[in-house]
């Protein structure tokens, strides 16, 4: 097959993805190192991961009205050159106020990327959007497999900073790689004034539209559930199923190979059947993974529990070309970037949820949370068909 410019605008894009992830994921594993260097505790360094992550979302809506302004190129650039920024500015941190600035600066940087990158694609892409946009995700779950582990044996060898640094390392040749072999985009609406794009009126309406009130539902639910489960699935694995560290880890990244191989196949079903079969698929496939993981012991039922959830949890490769689907062209810079911060903000609250009710009721109850999210998902979307709400 003929290797044409749009592959190379989609390879390019999923690596700068990957860029922006692993710079986010580099910090986890050596956040022990962190607490004894600046003698503060988890909760206080979790508080400050808490602000990349909702810094992270925050920087959607205007990641995509600064693409209207200035074309997607040039803001995919400042996403991973920021990326390779602040991740060398949080190696260098000299203290911890200087870290948490860093930390919350590296969400907001690495946070322009993924709306913009999903408007330059539907650009690029026409047909095939759905498996174009599951072959870009993957390049998140790719650097969860990669940066944790890297991250985790240069933090014991060298220490904590050269470990978090890894982002600018990872980060700087996919930045002029990218700015080498993709070509300027025009910007949609380059004399529209910044500030009239945050007025209340446009927000609402858009957000207002039935079909794209709905779809923000479903993906806040599916975030929720992708954030909590990349946040405590090694926690639960240890502590309610009685693996060992190193197997719990290996499961882990397990689910992270999964979910990026089988992103583009999600996204490719999705173009073929529709978004809405796809996606309730997907919520299907991760009830039953999650459903395994609480209730059948066993390392068959493990091993199936991940390919199922990892498959299920790749749903944004069938949800989200619903949005542009939905978005007129001159609406998808910014208009998929105001929905994403949205869906994001509420999905980052996994976390912190999924934790409180685990310390409350027990492992058991808080993954089966999880569950009953994943099945009221597939009900909406069942009776929406059944009845032909429209939505």
């Amino acid at each position: 097959m003929e290797w044409r410019y749009r592959e190379t605008v989609l390879v390019l894009s999923t690596l700068a993805f990957f860029a922006t992830m692993a710079g986010r994921l580099a910090i986890s594993p050596v956040v022990p190192a962190i607490t004894d260097a600046f003698s503060v505790s988890n909760g206080v360094v979790g508080l400050a991961l808490t602000g990349l992550w909702m810094a992270y979302f925050a920087a959607q809506f205007p990641s995509g009205i600064l693409a209207d302004r200035f074309g997607e190129r040039r803001v995919i650039l400042v996403a991973v050159g920021g990326t390779a920024v602040t991740s060398l500015l949080l190696a260098a941190a000299p203290a911890f106020s200087v870290f948490v600035l860093a930390t919350v600066l590296l969400g907001g940087v690495a946070g322009l990327h993924y709306s913009v990158a999903s408007t330059l694609l539907a650009r690029t892409y026409t047909g095939s959007l759905g498996a174009a946009i599951g072959f870009h995700n993957s390049g998140g779950p790719a650097a969860g497999l990669v940066a944790p582990v890297a991250a985790a044996w240069v933090g014991a060898q060298y220490g904590w900073r050269p470990a978090v640094a890894l982002g600018a390392v990872v980060a700087v040749p996919i930045f002029l790689l990218f700015a080498w072999r993709v070509r300027p985009t025009e910007p949609r609406r380059p004399d529209d004034p910044m500030a009239e794009r945050f007025d209340r009126d446009p927000i609402v309406e858009l957000l207002s539209r039935p079909r794209i009130a709905f779809t923000v539902c479903l993906a806040a639910a599916g975030a929720f559930v992708w954030q909590a489960t990349s946040s405590f699935l090694p926690t639960f694995l240890t502590a309610f199923r009685g693996q060992s560290q190193t197997v719990a880890g290996a499961v882990f990244s397990a689910y992270f190979v999964v979910q990026a191989v089988t992103q583009v196949g999600v996204g490719a079903v999705s173009d073929r059947y529709g978004r809405e079969p796809a996606t309730a698929g997907c919520m299907v496939l991760a009830a039953a993974g999650f459903a395994l993981l609480i209730a059948a012991p066993g390392t068959l039922a493990l091993a199936a529990a991940v390919l199922l959830v990892g498959t299920g949890l790749g749903w944004g490769g069938a949800l989200i070309p619903r949005f542009m689907d939905e978005l007129g062209d001159e609406e998808q810079g910014a208009g998929f970037g105001l929905v994403r911060t949205v869906y994001g903000v509420v999905g980052s609250f996994g976390s912190v949820v999924t934790g409180l009710l685990a310390d409350l009721f027990g492992w058991a109850v808080s993954f089966g949370v999880l569950t009953g999210l994943l099945v009221l998902v597939f009900a909406a979307l069942a009776v929406n068909w059944v009845l032909e709400l429209g939505y």
